[in-house]
């Protein structure tokens, strides 16, 4: 099996499940591909006592039948058991069988993988699941049940918001998210791939943190040729992942796309009115679900803005491989080897930088932190702009601002570049007209420092040295956290 990458938290809680007293029922979730099924066979791969994975878009019948060859495989494979007639029989032969396992002294572990396809239409999937759990396997102190989907509508409704039989019965809950700089670059340590950080933060910008994307990179291959090859060659699997990606992963997911698209065309953000607009959405519960569902997805963040309240909140995308598709693919005009390398070097994909790395940075506060010496300092992070109201009025965006309970601010300045920055007389201007804006317009009373966070760090001249205190580079994305 291919060693686990990162994931601490989450191996901490699955192990503390194996070390507690009580019968546990874990709900693990998170985006297809991300590693969900990896993670579990990864921890649980001694204690495993009966696995199970859904099939998708088949009927009731033959998800039974599934059921039947699964356990039969368990308790004799020589032996092919009758296929139970409903659910409510599947469990049952379930519980049979779990109990009359030995007792090795550490706790079983069922793991019902897809668990979202076996709930098809009338089949009472849920309800007999409900009645598993709450009449059986809750009471077994020796029993781990975890139930895991890439159907994010589905286990968000279902399982982690449900009301019903499992309201207040899930005793974990693990929202597994894609690799962060630093478990990425272990991540291709691992496979022998050897990447500048440089090359691993422009490959993250396109493709984001998710393993089975990783996965497609190759050694000794440059950040242009892996892009050509998975995007812009026939066979380049992740230039049809789109169309594959939110389907599976959202009911009618429509909507969820146009709201994914409309912010793709906004980087910097929009409110929930402005999405609701740009995506000819009426405002009400449905509008909600479907945002709250890419944000629990991994697919977008919410910001409330400094000094202001959640009805202000911003939104911005920030899967890495969605904005890079919907600026660079769903439209191309070209394709085959060296397409990429062109668009490389052209003005449009530099600008794109800009915005992928401070989105990137948003990602990384963590890390971001540690950096600045401020980890145990509890801190709000938001984003904050002021839009001129007047010709003689001066506007301002803060990329990153860090309101820290120890009386300060940090003003973070994010700036992407293929070299060392240089602050020039026109930048610092515009650095303290930044200040002065957000200082005019929040009256805050706390200490404000400038940071900038740069790829290569900036030239420490006389107009660093009056608008900059302190300084970061990309090195500071990779901490371990």
């Amino acid at each position: 099996m291919q060693k686990l990458i990162g994931r601490l938290p989450e191996i901490r809680t699955l192990n503390e499940a194996l070390a507690s007293a009580q019968a546990e029922l874990i709900a693990i979730y998170g985006r297809r591909r991300v590693g969900k099924t990896h993670l579990i066979h990864s921890v649980y791969e001694s204690n495993m006592a009966f696995e199970i994975s859904g099939i998708k878009g088949v009927p009731l019948a033959a998800q039974l039948e599934n059921f039947s060859e699964t356990l039969s495989a368990y308790v004799n494979p020589d032996i092919s058991l009758a296929i139970p007639r409903s659910w409510l029989q599947a469990f049952r032969m379930l519980t049979s069988f779990l109990e009359q396992l030995p007792d090795t002294g550490q706790k079983q572990v069922v793991f019902f993988d897809e668990f979202p396809w076996f709930d098809t239409p009338k089949s009472g999937f849920l309800a007999a699941f409900d009645h598993f759990w709450n009449s059986w396997a809750s009471r077994r102190d020796n029993l781990v049940v975890v139930i895991c989907g890439s159907a994010a509508s589905w286990m968000i409704q279902n399982v982690v918001r449900n009301k019903g039989g499992l309201y207040n019965r899930i005793t974990q809950r693990i929202r597994l998210m894609p690799f962060n700089l630093s478990e990425t670059e272990q991540f291709f340590q691992s496979k022998n791939i050897h990447l500048d950080r440089y090359s691993i933060l422009q490959l993250y910008m396109a493709i984001g943190g998710i393993p089975q994307y990783l996965n497609g990179v190759r050694s000794g291959d440059s950040v242009a040729q892996t892009i050509d090859r998975l995007f812009f060659t026939t066979d380049g699997w992740l230039s049809e992942e789109h169309r594959h990606l939110y389907a599976a992963l959202f009911d009618n997911a429509e909507k969820h796309v146009a709201v994914v698209r409309a912010l793709a065309q906004k980087p910097s953000g929009l409110t929930r009115t402005e999405i609701l607009a740009a995506c000819d959405m009426p405002s009400g519960g449905s509008a909600s679900r479907i945002i709250d569902e890419l944000i629990e997805s991994g697919f977008i963040l919410e910001y409330i803005p400094f000094n202001k309240t959640t009805k202000d909140a911003l939104f911005r995308l920030c899967d890495e491989y969605s904005h890079f598709y919907y600026k660079f693919i769903e439209d191309r005009k070209a394709q085959g080897p060296g397409t990429w390398l062109t668009q490389a070097l052209g003005a449009s994909y530099l600008s794109w930088c800009g915005y992928a790395f401070e989105n990137l940075c948003l990602k990384h506060v963590p890390q971001i932190k540690k950096a600045l010496g401020i980890s145990g300092v509890y801190t709000e992070q938001s984003v904050w702009r002021y839009v001129a109201k007047t010709s003689d009025d001066d506007g301002a965006q803060i990329d990153l601002l860090l309101d820290r309970k120890d009386n300060c601010i940090n003003l973070i300045e994010i700036k992407f570049s293929g070299d060392v920055f240089t602050v020039d007389k026109d930048y610092a201007a515009t650095l303290r007209t930044k200040r002065r804006v957000f200082m005019e317009k929040t009256a805050t009373r706390k200490s404000v420092f400038f940071t900038l966070l740069s790829t290569f760090g900036a030239k420490t001249n006389e107009h660093f040295l009056s608008t900059i205190q302190n300084q970061l580079t990309m090195e500071a994305l990779f901490e371990q956290v």
